[in-house]
């Protein structure tokens, strides 16, 4: 492990200055891309993702390996996007598509689910457009690290320090961007470097995790990505042999970066979400480890192998920031609505 002054030498070389771009584009370009099946708003600012800023009105931009990226949505809802620095344009446009699971069609997915959730399906009328990601692995790995136990304003916070090891790729409305450094970058930094830098009991957490993935076989950023051809289990089993990462942890990453669609991260709030309305027999209980499974095969059992893409939009809808979007009287509505008992269920979480 390097010294704080070997790193302050390093972040000299790689914060002063984006590499040169061979190819940036100026415009915006239409993304062939609906808001139904992508809504910027309910993706980037809820939680999968600590390194995407919004610039604008409903619009963010990051990063994406070495490419610089804006979206933004057009007055009738369609996505559009902008190249602010990248190698190649059309290798940017391509892993842009690949991070936005554009092969997973939402309408299809979402008609699943609402065939056997009418709730789920009152929920997508207002929530239309909330896609789970596909993030690098590391990246993913190292962001959940910083969020055990924490807030997003701190987590953010950390990210950021993280991704200001990496190369500076450029600005867009005053945020600075940088590609995501590699495992050989981040085990340049030392636990003190971060506990000074306000990580507290999480520095160890990632300088061990660094540490372990310098020691597997291909590298770090290989081993992980090979999680991607395991069962979620195995994935799971493997992420878990990493300092720091539990249960939940593994499986946000599995869900948000290796293709296991159907994790599903565990915790109070998917708790509560899941005793309202999927297994109301364990409500008022305390969640323990050994629930976990339960949650998980309730969720399996009812949206099938994609339950994670709906665990995601039933936690954004238990977001704050949408829960103001929804009709205060929600489940009363469903229940007046409704003539069948199945769909007063959905609501009264019998």
């Amino acid at each position: 492990m390097h010294s704080p002054k070997k790193r302050s030498i390093i972040m000299k070389t790689t914060r002063g200055t984006a590499a040169s771009p061979l190819s940036t584009n100026t415009k915006w370009a239409p993304l062939n891309i609906s808001q139904s099946e992508l809504s910027l708003p309910l993706t980037f600012p809820t939680g999968q993702t600590f390194r995407w800023k919004q610039t604008g009105h409903l619009q963010f931009s990051g990063t994406i390996g070495p490419h610089l990226i804006s979206l933004k949505h057009h007055q009738n809802g369609d996505v559009c996007y902008q190249i602010h620095h990248s190698p190649s344009e059309a290798v940017a446009k391509s892993a842009l598509l690949d991070f936005l699971n554009v092969g997973i069609s939402l309408a299809q997915l979402w008609e699943v689910f609402s065939s056997s959730d009418p709730r789920f399906a009152e929920l997508a009328k207002y929530l239309a457009g909330a896609r789970v990601l596909r993030q690098d692995p590391l990246e993913c790995l190292l962001q959940f690290l910083c969020s055990s136990n924490n807030n997003i304003a701190r987590i953010t916070k950390m990210v950021d320090f993280i991704s200001s090891l990496g190369t500076r790729l450029g600005h867009v409305e005053g945020f600075e961007f940088y590609q995501f450094p590699s495992v050989e970058m981040l085990s340049m930094v030392s636990e003190a470097d971060l506990r000074k830098a306000g990580f507290g009991y999480r520095a160890k957490y990632l300088t061990g995790t660094v540490n372990a993935l310098q020691s597997k076989p291909g590298g770090g950023a290989e081993w992980l990505m090979s999680l991607r051809k395991l069962d979620l289990q195995e994935a799971v089993d493997a992420l878990c042999t990493l300092p720091g990462v539990g249960p939940k942890v593994a499986a946000c990453i599995s869900l948000f970066s290796l293709d296991q669609h159907h994790a599903i991260p565990v915790d109070t709030h998917v708790w509560q979400i899941a005793t309202k309305y999927l297994i109301p027999e364990l409500a008022g209980t305390r969640l323990t480890p050994k629930l976990f499974s339960r949650v998980e095969e309730a969720f399996v059992s009812k949206y099938g192998k994609y339950a994670g893409w709906a665990q995601t939009l039933l936690f954004i809808a238990e977001l704050p920031s949408q829960k103001a979007i929804l009709p205060s009287d929600f489940c009363d509505i469903k229940v007046k609505k409704s003539t069948k008992r199945k769909d007063r269920e959905a609501c009264n979480g019998s």
